[in-house]
């Protein structure tokens, strides 16, 4: 009788798998992790068909001069259809490796769910999970709230997920599940309001309707470890894969670098357009769906800034093209006439430059408007099935996604057009490109895979860094490390939700304990429902926003309803941010902590600094090393 068993092991670990439940537990001298969620295809139809209803079955023992795994094969004979899977052990790491891989034929599957999730039950706050959902959650398993719908699905290289890869500790003894390959993959979370216990694991997306190539999910194990612990993990791993890319080697490529560190952040708009169509437009009160600020009110603000003593500051400019905010792109040229055109605009352009100050624009190359100029369908994403999406939700109304294969093109056009009329810019704002998930296309004349969209991605922020631009997108997926200096914000997933709204978790700084000194992160100064955001800024030692009109009411974390700020107070705030900020930009911060409560936290960074914020009273405590 064949054995119900198959035995892994390497160094201090051990893989134990099920042959009938085909379930894997892993061993460490700490802890006992024993899968408890089902390996399953989710249909298109939303059928799950789990892997041990496969007509053939069957499993053998792997060797290979790196590692020893199990080798599984399943096979849907009426389909004919088949994939392998392999759990391997690394000998020089110890890191268990969970890979899927295509076989014959193909069904058409929504999603597959692989590996399975751990039994993770402990109703205890010493049990947790850790998620990179914007800048990071922290889910004790006795956390009251529900987790919910994460953004954009859980779904790897979006907001869902900045970086590809979760963990959970208990007592600790915890493991890191990385992503290897992010692309076509996400994660999902199940998390029940009264908490008690904590779900979590990995999916895998077709790619053009397709499984077509290996996936693969590398894990992690510790027996001494807290989340500060997994996020230096993934930096390591950030490191040996080439993503991690510091703002010293940024700065020594582009000197701008040292003077966008320090600066403070005001995000202005020149036109308002909202289209019938639109979800943002307001029938009761039409006359609010049109607004223009001439180009010299923009300039006159940039004078009283500078008047009032502000050394370093960073303007991102929205609307500034004829159609205005949202609208025809990628067809955005000329500089909004209403506005003072080409002329008002370069009179904005000079005198930041004349100040000192750095100069960057919104631009947009993914919302595809079907009152473009140039637009065509037959350059819209084509989902494998032949269908085109579209939606009217923004400013500009009806649109598709413009296939990512024509953005660099389209953002070469426009930068091209914007220099020719002697409109210095020091930095960009490409938008969404590092929110939305990658986009994929079967167009035959323009196919592209979701990893070849990054890679068109990536193609667009390059171009700016060729004409001597700083490149930043809505947030800071780790994707483009290699590219981005900064985004819009990184910010807690509460902070995008009204004030008082229940939290998934526990706001913790995963990203920046792994990217701290790889780029610049603008942070909210809000008062908002009696919690103020400038801790979160000084914590992260990030830079803040002065001046930030939101381009939608109450969207993207814009909440504020006082029609002016006392502006003196706010530089004065701002003094505090930016001086911690031009100290330790380029340092790595060591460590995040929780001082007795979940409302006192410190934060450490690599050049001996440390922040201490009390988030209930108000009170914050900077320490910077003495030098001897």
């Amino acid at each position: 009788m064949p054995s119900k068993t198959m035995h892994l092991s390497a160094g201090k670990i051990k893989v134990v798998f099920d042959c009938e439940s085909l379930g894997y537990t892993i061993e460490t001298p700490g802890h006992t992790w024993k899968q408890s969620g089902l390996s399953c295809i989710i249909m298109q139809d939303g059928g799950c068909v789990p892997f041990c209803s496969a007509d053939e079955i069957s499993h053998d023992y792997y060797n290979s001069g790196v590692g020893e795994g199990i080798l599984s094969h399943y096979k849907w004979c009426e389909q004919g259809f088949s994939f392998e899977t392999l759990c391997w052990i690394e000998t020089a790491t110890q890191a268990v490796h969970f890979e899927l891989i295509p076989g014959e034929g193909s069904i058409k599957f929504r999603k597959i769910l692989y590996p399975g999730c751990f039994s993770f039950e402990k109703n205890s706050d010493s049990a947790y999970t850790v998620m990179p959902v914007l800048q990071g959650i922290l889910i004790p398993n006795n956390w009251q709230n529900e987790v919910g719908k994460l953004p954009f699905d859980g779904q790897f290289c979006s907001s869902g997920a900045y970086m590809p890869w979760f963990g959970q500790v208990e007592d600790k003894t915890g493991y890191i599940a990385i992503c290897e390959t992010p692309w076509d993959a996400g994660y999902y979370v199940e998390h029940p309001a009264g908490g008690s216990y904590t779900h979590v694991g990995a999916y895998f997306l077709p790619s053009l309707g397709e499984l077509s190539y290996r996936r693969s999910m590398r894990y992690i194990f510790s027996d001494n470890c807290d989340y500060n612990d997994l996020c230096k993990i993934y930096r390591s791993y950030a490191i040996e894969t080439g993503l991690l890319t510091t703002l010293r080697e940024k700065a020594a490529r582009n000197p701008l670098v040292d003077r966008l560190i320090g600066s403070v952040i005001v995000h202005k708009g020149i036109k308002k357009h909202v289209s019938p169509d639109s979800r943002y437009y307001d029938k009761e009160n039409p006359e609010n769906n049109d607004l223009v600020v001439p180009f010299h009110a923009r300039t006159t603000e940039i004078l009283r800034y500078h008047d009032k003593g502000v050394r370093k500051l960073y303007l991102h400019l929205d609307g500034w093209g004829a159609p205005g905010y949202d609208n025809q792109h990628p067809d955005y040229l000329p500089a909004c006439p209403e506005a003072g055109g080409w002329e008002g605009f370069k009179e904005l352009s000079d005198t930041i430059q004349d100040c000192g100050y750095l100069f960057g624009l919104h631009d947009q190359y993914r919302d595809y408007y079907m009152d473009a100029a140039t637009y065509d369908k037959e350059f819209a994403l084509h989902s494998p099935d032949g269908s085109v999406f579209e939606m009217s939700v923004w400013a500009g109304g009806r649109q598709n996604y413009l296939c990512a294969t024509q953005a660099p093109y389209y953002v070469k056009r426009n930068f091209e057009e914007v220099l020719s009329h002697g409109i210095s810019l020091q930095a960009s704002y490409l938008d969404v490109f590092t929110c939305n998930e990658p986009d994929e296309c079967a167009h035959p004349r323009h196919r592209m895979t979701r990893r070849e969209c990054l890679e068109y991605r990536s193609a667009c922020f390059n171009y700016l860094w060729s004409k001597g631009i700083l490149p930043s997108s809505e947030e800071c997926s780790d994707w483009a490390m290699r590219s981005l200096v900064f985004c819009h914000y990184g910010p807690y997933d509460f902070m995008l939700e009204s004030p008082g709204s229940p939290r998934r978790g526990i706001p913790v700084p995963l990203f920046n304990l792994v990217y701290h000194d790889c780029m610049i992160l603008p942070w909210f100064m809000d008062n908002t429902g009696g919690e103020d955001y400038m801790l979160y800024a000084m914590l992260n030692a990030g830079a803040p926003y002065l001046d930030r009109d939101g381009a939608y009411p109450n969207t993207d974390g814009s909440f504020d309803s006082e029609a002016e700020k006392r502006l003196e107070e706010e530089i004065a705030r701002c003094k505090v941010v930016t001086g911690l900020h031009e100290r330790v930009a380029k340092c790595e911060m060591l460590r995040h902590e929780f001082l007795g409560s979940y409302t006192t936290q410190r934060t450490t960074f690599s050049d001996g600094t440390t922040v201490t914020v009390n988030l209930a009273t108000g009170e914050y405590e900077i320490n910077y090393r003495t030098e001897e």
